[in-house]
C-alpha cells in the first residue's frame, strides 16, 4: 500500500478522525476510516505516532493470588466489562506517575511496586494509532469508587477461580481477557 493522503474529518476533544486514501500494488484506491489522539496527522511518520498516550496497569494483591479487575460501563457498548485499570499520560508525566495516578483515581489504592513495564503497544491496531505502556505491579489499600463522576468503575480483587467464572460469564476487554485467561492457567 502506498499513502497518498490524510484527511481531517472530525476534530473531537479527544481524538480526531482521518479518512487515510491509500493506493494499493495494483493501482486500486482505498480510503480507510481511523481515529487518533493526535490533532494534526499530516505524514506517514505522523501516522507511526511516536508518543505513547496512555497507561494500563495490571495489578496483583501483595500475595500474588489476587488480581484487580474494573467493571467498568463503556459507553460505545452502552455495557458493563471487565477491564484493567487504565487512563491517559498527561503532559510531563512518566509511565509509573501516571499508573499511580490512575490507580488512585480509579480505585483509591496505592500502587506500591512496579513488578515490570512493557514496551508500548497499539490499543487498537484496527482503526487506532494509540500507543499504551503496560505497567505490572503491586497494590495495597482498600478499594473505593472512581472519583471521577464521567466514569462508572466497580474494582475488585479476584481469585484464579474466580477469574475463570467470569470469563464464561461476562463481557472482557480483549487485552483483559486474554492476560486473565493466561494468569488462570499459570
Amino acid at each position: 500500500m502506498k499513502l497518498k493522503h490524510i484527511n481531517k474529518v472530525h476534530q473531537g476533544a479527544f481524538i480526531t478522525r482521518y479518512n487515510i486514501d491509500y493506493e494499493s500494488e495494483y493501482g486500486n484506491n482505498k480510503t480507510y476510516e481511523m481515529i487518533s489522539r493526535n490533532p494534526e496527522m499530516k505524514t506517514a511518520d505522523d501516522l507511526l505516532h511516536s508518543s505513547i498516550d496512555a497507561v494500563v496497569m495490571i495489578i496483583h494483591d501483595e500475595t500474588g493470588e489476587k488480581l484487580l479487575l474494573n467493571r467498568e460501563f463503556r459507553m460505545a457498548v452502552n455495557g458493563w466489562v471487565y477491564n484493567f485499570p487504565a487512563g491517559l499520560i498527561d503532559k510531563g508525566e512518566t509511565f509509573s506517575q501516571a499508573a499511580i495516578r490512575e490507580l488512585d483515581e480509579e480505585t483509591g489504592l496505592k500502587l506500591v511496586r512496579i513488578d515490570d513495564i512493557w514496551k508500548e503497544s497499539y490499543s487498537a491496531v484496527g482503526f487506532s494509532n494509540e500507543k499504551t505502556v503496560v505497567v505490572l505491579g503491586t497494590a495495597v489499600g482498600s478499594i473505593r469508587p472512581s472519583d471521577s463522576d464521567m466514569e462508572e468503575i466497580e474494582a475488585k480483587w479476584f481469585t484464579k477461580e474466580e477469574v475463570r467464572q467470569l470469563l464464561k460469564d461476562e463481557l472482557f476487554a480483549a487485552r483483559t481477557q486474554t492476560y486473565c485467561a493466561l494468569w488462570c492457567k499459570s
